[in-house]
């Protein structure tokens, strides 16, 4: 019997996990673990995490990933990585998180030599609030692109790791930023 209301949930249609946060509206704040957080932040030399209000005044695109270090993660961080001084003309922070120890997360900066932090949410509350969680318990493959004010913008939940960053950084030209 204790397996009934889950198998119930499944076969009725509801969700098990929570929903995506509502596009126009705030979106989820965090404050977690990061590495390479001096990409963004060179003055922050002794930080150890970031919050979305660190961000404040900058666009963000919020990728999450299952795992680091795998190879669908790598293709879609590193196509990141490529074009990361375009997303930084268009005044956009790149930032990936997965539920992935900070240890995990280091050593994913420093092999793919990321230009970017990396949020470390082993606990999952992060990964819960944006609906990301996935059945097996690691991160969906989902991006958020938040605006300047911190109003959620974009949603993208069905994702291809290689062609991603593109998508993402078209839908920025076209829609927040204007070139510096």
């Amino acid at each position: 019997m204790k397996y009934a209301a889950p198998v119930l949930l499944v076969l009725i249609g509801l969700p098990l996990f929570a929903a995506t946060p509502e596009v126009g509206k705030p979106a989820p704040t965090f404050d977690l673990a990061a590495a390479n957080i001096t990409s963004v932040f060179p003055d922050k030399k002794d930080a150890t995490k970031l919050s979305l209000a660190d961000f404040k005044g900058k666009n963000v695109v919020l990728f999450f990933y299952p795992k680091a270090m795998t190879p669908g993660c790598t293709v879609e961080s590193c196509g990141f990585r490529d074009r990361a001084e375009k997303f930084t003309a268009l005044d956009t922070v790149l930032v990936g998180i997965s539920t992935d120890k900070l240890a995990a997360q280091e050593k994913f900066v420093k092999k793919e030599k990321l230009t970017f932090p990396l949020l470390a949410d082993p606990e999952k509350t992060t990964t819960k609030a944006y609906g990301a969680l996935g059945k097996l318990g690691y991160a969906s493959r989902y991006t958020f692109v938040i605006d300047k004010t911190g109003t959620l913008r974009q949603v993208y939940t069905k994702v291809s790791a290689a062609k991603h960053p593109d998508e993402v950084l078209d839908y920025v030209k076209e829609n927040l930023s204007k070139p510096k």
